[in-house]
């Protein structure tokens, strides 16, 4: 049995759709069972991951768990899954982990959530990839009003990795032993900037897109209505000082799935419907 956390979440769901194609026992943890749609034979479970204590139903039988960062006490979530007898993590975590600049308020809960990952004694595996292809769902509010899209950092050019990669990658990591103890970086096959996407966007939905790049003053005044300062500040960290760079292409993905991993636009082809 595996536990999939995030299990409803853009990449929790496609690693639960990924062992479920395999023919593997997964549970899936949801808010409230029944009101999402899982995969045939994918058990849905409950647990706060903010309270390790109640995980004790949902870990039990557990072989292995895919793993969100940045809950309250990881220390202790990882701790009741080694006594709950869980024999692997895969935790996923993000491409600036690794810098050790704990001033980053994102670059923190990730750097704390590997280091208590590391620190349980549980074998691991890491997953830090470049940005996801799904973030271009925040741009459905302004496609809702409009054919305008303003877009933050506008020169910032991203590989962005599709969701359905991350997760091929994670089945991979969870259903062997080759990559405990590895650090994987899943990428796209391409680095692009948000202007090529909103063209590829246009493209796929047949509809005449504007492109607003927003200087970094009004950035700023955009992300902090709906973002606590300290991510937005962070946010500026990576791409105005340029502290992380998803630009770079890597082959993860052949490596370890053995295919190429898809474009922006396959994942825009197969994501239409939720623009609409």
């Amino acid at each position: 049995m595996i536990l999939v956390t995030g299990a409803t979440g853009n990449v929790g769901s496609e690693v639960v759709r990924a062992l479920a194609a395999a023919g593997e026992p997964v549970r899936a943890l949801v808010r409230k069972p029944g009101t999402v749609p899982l995969p045939d034979g994918v058990e849905a479970v409950t647990g706060d991951l903010n309270r390790p204590e109640s995980m004790t139903g949902a870990l039990g039988g557990a072989r292995a768990v895919f793993l969100l960062p940045g809950y309250e006490d990881m220390p202790g979530l990882v701790a009741e899954a080694r006594r709950a007898g869980v024999e692997q993590v895969v935790l996923l975590s993000g491409g600036s982990a690794g810098s050790g600049d704990m001033t980053n308020a994102v670059t923190r809960f990730m750097a704390a959530s590997e280091s208590a990952v590391r620190e349980s004694g549980l074998p691991w595996t890491f997953l830090r990839p470049s940005a996801f292809t799904s973030n271009a769902l925040r741009w459905l509010p302004q496609l809702r009003s409009g054919d305008r899209v303003r877009v933050p950092f506008p020169d910032v050019r991203t590989a962005s990795v599709d969701p359905y990669d991350i997760g091929a990658v994670a089945a991979r990591a969870l259903l062997s032993d080759e990559y405990r103890g590895e650090i994987l970086r899943p990428t796209g096959p391409v680095a692009m900037p948000p202007v090529d996407q909103v063209a590829v966007l246009a493209k796929v939905l047949g509809r005449d897109l504007e492109f607003v790049g927003l200087t970094n003053e009004e950035a700023r005044t955009d992300l902090l209505a709906t973002m606590p300062v300290e991510y937005v500040d962070a946010f500026f960290d990576f791409y105005v000082n340029g502290s992380l760079d998803e630009s770079i292409v890597r082959p993860t993905v052949r490596e370890v799935t053995g295919r190429e991993p898809r474009t922006f636009e396959q994942w825009a082809q197969a994501h239409a419907d939720d623009f609409r």
